[in-house]
């Protein structure tokens, strides 16, 4: 255990006096010498959280052979190379390593990408070592260091803070509240929940305003960043629906392809007089016939082209199958702060005595417009609000400014959304002359400031909490800017309306001294003229409610799950259109503590918003949904996020606001923080999964005629009429060529109107395994008819099974058509060429097919024969009347339905 981890005999920093915490760590104000840092260096390792350690390229690579159908065509492969059969071996290997190397480069191009967007932690900390200050590397700061923070810095550990000079740190990656937190040396209780330790400042969180001294008292894993990490690495995952669906698909396959295996050699020793090692070798080209080993490869490939696709979007998936499972979801949590919200203080209400103004625009860009009955309206037109504007202007030490084409604060945020808000109105505050001021301070709630105005006058200008300025005021401002009698009552009820609004309210007020005054002290604050009101919230993204109205269509509830406080999110849950109710219910934090499992099931169905909650809230109602058999995606951008990402079937982290655990528990990260590419992302998702399913109902009756072709061949003790090598030949031209032609579906009309899928549901339904038996009947049965019409009319055999090989593949490639879609017919001319690649790769099909043909290599190699023009005529009827049968068989089903 580490020196500054807490023992049995010790107690939380937070807990301690900042005289006490001192003590304990061994310190004092003038900060450790050199050499005790060097020792305690050594005792607790650098100041950084353990880097999460990267799979090897060869484990990567081997991953991808980890399926009980691939381990079944190893098997064959290596008897095939037992029997000297090198070239099915080699095919087999062939088709084999192709896939692993498909989803081995997809993943290693997913993982470039994250890394280009992810952010670093403090790098440099201002610490007093031997009595002087110095700048050190911040993973050099060690327990006991006394170090000092100001405007604009981030916090390299966690601190007890000893001195603030009106410090204010911006938490919400830890604690999810927009606002940022004022600070102050004073010491809190063990029940004092994280966003409420007002003596503490901590690692990775950014300094709003103000400055500060603070001792060290946990670096690296100690922290409490560590301790999120940690908690995140002791999260369980679970597996995706469609990789449970496709586990027990492919055992449930195994078996039977196995089990018929057995018994074709069983009935080929008894009833005919097979050589062993020819009837061996049926057996492994019946199995190589039946295993669609194509499907792990479409399965690969169409997953990875849903990536790139959703890469364009700014989406960045780190796990192939994690946009499919985004398309079964049926619950999105989200976190508040800088993920549905901007993260951005915004001014939306100005209210006067005489007026009250709506302002337009979001975040720290000064676009928008400040109007009055819908007329808008400019500061210099209106004496009140030009007033008001004046003091939120020059009693204001932040600024706004864009930097590569991005609006940022430089200081404190809620001054930042002021900044704005002056910009909006064209106020002009440059000739302005600062002479005093009085700086905010969390006991008295205000700025103020005495200036000189451009027209000669000297002003003291205040800005603040309202109740602390309503106190202090006796006089309010009218339209034409003269004074009357301060109405208490009624700016009450002014307070409350934006206050239930879920806006942070700060109030203005001012008053003419005499130029020659030139201090300003608390005691001149008195008999001041009450300006107005300005409500200030972080606002939801426009697209962000879309989404969620998206969403909502395709029956996916979304709920909210924030650190803020409970007003604050039932206002922008209400905005957004989360919750049932035109009252949604908020939960509290300590309502989801005080429940048990059961409660908190019950709870996380029912409601939609959740405030104030921890890292291990988030968690277990993420635990609790998905106990009732939901599927989760979880969104967020604090590092408060990550542990319930890490155990959501989908984890989504914002790529630009996102902490760097948060982005590492994530599946996809968002480049662009837009929540509207999560909806985009669950059509895409859906899309994916369509192509799955007809990708399997391609295979599975392709691969099921081949495998019928050698299994009745041998039954019936004919000759085959294809070997295994040729079987290995169709199975992989098919597999890279028309089966990859389903990936490339478009979304079907309609998809996000669906109802999220049954994730218990089977992959293949009742009617769909009706179909891949008919068609590996009909396909099979074909096949052999001609193989043995050929025979009959004195074909040679090398002939007769390149007229059934031609068959066999003429009949998948019009099957094709069958398969693009699943139960619309595929005979309307409109959706004949909206997959321009099937057209393609049916060409390519045919290219191919021609060069096993034709080819004297070939010949050669599979044992083929050119064949003439009559020799093809059959096989393209039977693909014309295999594609005719099926689309039959859909209209029967739909007459049925």
């Amino acid at each position: 255990m580490h020196k500054d981890q807490q023992t049995p005999d010790t107690l939380p920093a937070y807990q301690l006096s900042p005289e006490e915490c001192l003590l304990q760590l061994q310190s004092d104000e003038q900060g450790l010498s050199q050499l005790q840092a060097d020792q305690r260096l050594q005792d607790t390792g650098p100041n950084r959280l353990p880097v999460a350690a990267k799979e090897g390229l060869l484990k990567r690579f081997f991953k991808h052979f980890h399926d009980i159908l691939i381990y079944i065509l190893l098997v064959a492969a290596g008897a095939t190379a037992l029997l000297g059969h090198w070239i099915d071996t080699g095919v087999i290997l062939v088709v084999v390593i192709i896939n692993a190397t498909i989803g081995f480069i997809q993943e290693g191009k997913a993982e470039q990408a994250l890394a280009g967007i992810r952010k670093m932690l403090s790098q440099r900390a201002t610490a007093k070592r031997d009595g002087d200050w110095q700048e050190i590397e911040a993973e050099h700061l060690v327990p006991g260091d006394i170090v000092r923070l100001r405007s604009g810095d981030r916090v390299p550990a966690d601190l007890r803070l000893l001195e603030c000079n009106n410090l204010r740190i911006e938490e919400s990656a830890l604690t999810g509240e927009s606002m940022p937190a004022d600070k102050n040396t004073e010491t809190a209780t063990a029940a004092t929940s994280l966003g409420d330790r007002s003596g503490m400042a901590y690692s990775g969180t950014l300094v709003a305003a103000g400055r500060g001294l603070g001792v060290v008292s946990a670096t690296g894993s100690a922290t409490e960043l560590g301790r999120i990490n940690r908690l995140i690495a002791d999260v369980e995952t679970l597996q995706t629906p469609l990789t449970r669906q496709m586990a027990q698909f492919s055992k449930i396959l195994s078996v039977v392809i196995v089990g018929l295996a057995g018994l074709m050699l069983l009935v080929g020793i008894l009833l005919h007089d097979f050589a062993l090692s020819e009837l061996f070798l049926a057996a492994i080209g019946f199995a190589v016939a039946a295993i669609p080993e194509g499907l792990p490869a479409i399965l690969t490939i169409t997953l990875a082209l849903g990536v790139q696709r959703m890469a364009k979007r700014n989406a960045i998936t780190r796990k192939l199958n994690a946009v499919e499972t985004l398309g079964s979801v049926t619950v999105i949590c989200s976190d508040k702060t800088g993920t549905l919200t901007r993260n951005e203080m915004t001014t939306r209400h100005v209210v006067t005595a005489a007026h009250s103004y709506h302002v337009s625009g979001t975040g720290y860009a000064p676009e928008g417009e400040i109007s009055c009955d819908d007329d808008p309206i400019k500061a210099a037109q209106r004496v009140d609000l030009d007033a008001l504007l004046e003091t939120v202007a020059i009693a204001n030490d932040s600024r706004v400014e864009a930097t590569n084409g991005q609006w940022q604060v430089i200081g404190e945020p809620t001054e930042g959304a002021l900044c704005t808000l002056v910009h909006k109105a064209g106020f002009e505050a440059h000739n302005y002359q600062r002479i005093a001021e009085i700086p905010f301070e969390s006991d008295n709630k205000f700025m103020a400031t005495l200036a000189d105005t451009p027209d000669g006058e000297r002003r003291i200008l205040l800005k603040g909490a309202p109740d602390r300025l309503l106190e202090r005021c006796r006089l309010q401002l009218d339209a034409n800017g003269n004074t009357r009698p301060l109405d208490p009552t009624w700016w009450e009820q002014q307070l409350n309306q934006l206050s239930g609004e879920g806006l942070r309210v700060l109030a203005a007020a001012a008053r003419t001294v005499p130029v020659s005054k030139d201090t300003l002290s608390i005691d001149d604050l008195d008999d001041l003229v009450f300006l107005g009101l300005i409500g200030i919230i972080d606002p939801p993204r426009p697209e962000a409610i879309e989404a969620i109205a998206s969403c909502h269509a395709a029956g996916i509830r979304v709920k909210m799950i924030t650190g803020d406080h409970a007003g604050t999110a039932e206002a922008i849950g209400r905005e957004m259109g989360i919750g049932t109710d035109a009252d949604p219910k908020v939960i509290s934090g300590a309502e989801i503590e005080a429940a048990s499992d059961e409660e908190l099931a019950r709870l996380a169905q029912t409601c939609d918003i959740f405030a104030r909650t921890s890292p291990e809230h988030k968690l277990r109602l993420v635990k609790a949904l998905q106990a009732t058999n939901e599927i989760v995606a979880m969104t967020g951008d604090g590092v408060n996020d990550a542990p319930a990402l890490k155990r959501a079937d989908v984890g989504i982290a914002m790529g630009i606001k996102g902490t760097e655990a948060t982005k590492e528990a994530a599946d996809i990260v968002l480049a662009d923080d837009n929540f509207s590419s999560i909806a985009q992302a669950v059509e895409e998702g859906r899309t994916i999964y369509d192509n799955l399913r007809k990708a399997i109902m391609f295979l599975l009756p392709t691969n099921g005629a081949q495998g019928l072709v050698i299994l009745a061949a041998v039954v019936l003790g004919m000759v085959l009429p294809i070997t295994p090598v040729q079987v290995l030949w169709v199975n992989m031209i098919v597999a890279v060529t028309l089966a990859l032609a389903l990936a490339f579906e478009p979304a079907e009309p309609g998809l996000m109107q669906r109802p999220p899928r049954d994730p218990g549901a089977a992959i293949i339904s009742l009617v769909f395994l009706i179909r891949i038996g008919l068609v590996s009947v009909l396909i099979g049965a074909a096949t052999i008819v001609v193989f043995q019409w050929q025979i009959r009319i004195g074909t040679e055999l090398d002939m007769a099974r390149s007229t059934a090989i031609n068959t066999l593949v003429i009949a998948q490639a019009c099957y094709l058509f069958n398969s693009r879609f699943l139960a619309t017919h595929s005979l309307n001319p409109a959706l004949l060429f909206t997959n321009k690649v099937a057209w393609l790769t049916i060409g390519i099909l045919l290219l191919l097919q021609m060069a096993f043909i034709y080819l004297p290599f070939m010949n050669t190699a599979f044992g083929t024969t050119p064949l003439a023009l009559q020799h093809w005529l059959m096989p393209l009827a039977v693909g014309i009347g295999v594609f005719l049968v099926i689309e039959g068989e859909k209209w029967v089903w739909q007459r049925l339905r």
